[in-house]
């Protein structure tokens, strides 16, 4: 992943044309059109739903965490068909199998020869938008099917391989105060997600908004805002936009200091950190910060873009030892006071 990391930051571009421009305005002016539209249907929560499209455009997959009862399903479900996506919803249970999600093949008899075939019956995976409700309470072996289709973009059944629609877009929910009959993700599979993203609660006025909206009159039908083609074609530029070498070098020296390890990072990381985030890490932190720029209008990423990304990439990234727990410190914690002590340039 290091490689991968190196050889794309060399091969980025060193200029943007007219038809980048062209685009960045466009990206713009249909996210602020997809927010206008989601305020028809859900109140605040405007940062999570720009993360959420964040992910999309960079291609990457998301954890949200949230109490039960925060509309995460409906802010889902609304923002497929505001894409124009195939949504699919999975319950994740104990007793899911990994054929139950992929698909699995049944005989069946061919009724014109008489003879019988093995057919391929697609699972509920075979979507452009899944949401993965409470993906920690079924077992590894699902997880691992679930994430081995998020990583390849396909899924194999008797030898064969059956592509995924693209674009492909996972959504893993977690419950943070229910932990009994749980199958909690190990850290290498959680930094296969982009962001984890946390679903708070609602303001005082907006959860009175929520109240009557919700029980009063229906709203009208959402109409989309863009197809499968356009955020196809979105994604493409999003690898287009610039990150100048500062950039690069501030959101990779971000994660190096997240390493206890290395005995020249600040103090607190050692004291309260056992493990840091890897090069896997910097990528997401490019990626987001370019889709944000886009989501902006702009072609090129600035450090504040890298900030506004770097909770959702770190948080799932970063694992805080006895210490931290004791006194209360969260991973967002340390992200905080590493982004306030880092200076941005070496």
């Amino acid at each position: 992943m290091a490689d991968s990391a190196t050889s794309s930051l060399a091969a980025a571009p060193s200029s943007v044309t007219s038809a980048d421009i062209q685009a960045a305005e466009a990206v713009a002016k249909a996210h602020r059109h997809l927010i206008e539209q989601m305020g028809r249907v859900i109140v605040g929560q405007t940062e999570v739903v720009d993360l959420l499209v964040l992910g999309l455009l960079c291609q990457g997959h998301c954890i949200l965490e949230g109490v039960p009862g925060l509309a995460k399903t409906l802010m889902i479900s609304s923002l497929a068909r505001l894409l124009s996506l195939d949504f699919g919803r999975i319950q994740f249970t104990p007793d899911l199998m990994p054929s139950d999600i992929t698909g699995t093949e049944i005989l069946e008899e061919d009724t014109s020869t008489g003879k019988r075939v093995m057919r391929f019956v697609k699972g509920p995976l075979f979507a452009n938008m899944i949401l993965a409700d409470e993906i920690n309470r079924t077992p590894p072996k699902t997880q691992a099917a679930l994430l081995q289709a998020m990583q390849e973009f396909h899924v194999t059944a008797a030898g064969v391989s059956y592509p995924l629609d693209r674009p492909f877009f996972v959504l893993g929910t977690q419950n943070p105060i229910e932990s009994e009959g749980t199958y909690p993700l190990p850290e290498a599979q959680l930094d296969r997600f982009m962001f984890k993203i946390k679903v708070d609660y609602p303001t005082l006025e907006q959860e009175i908004d929520i109240a009557l909206s919700t029980t009063g009159k229906k709203h009208d039908e959402l109409q989309p805002v863009l197809t499968k083609a356009q955020i196809i074609e979105m994604q493409q530029v999003v690898r287009r936009v610039l990150v100048a070498r500062p950039v690069a070098a501030y959101a990779v020296r971000l994660v190096r200091a997240t390493r206890p390890a290395d005995k020249a990072n600040p103090e607190f990381i050692r004291h309260y950190l056992t493990w840091g985030a890897g090069p896997r890490a910097c990528q997401a932190l490019l990626l987001g910060g370019k889709a944000r720029a886009l989501l902006d209008g702009r072609t090129n990423v600035s450090i504040d873009d890298i900030r506004f990304v770097a909770k959702p990439v770190l948080r799932h990234r970063l694992v805080t030892n006895f210490t931290a727990e004791s006194e209360n410190i969260s991973t967002d914690d340390v992200i905080d006071q590493l982004i306030r002590e880092l200076p941005e340039m070496a």
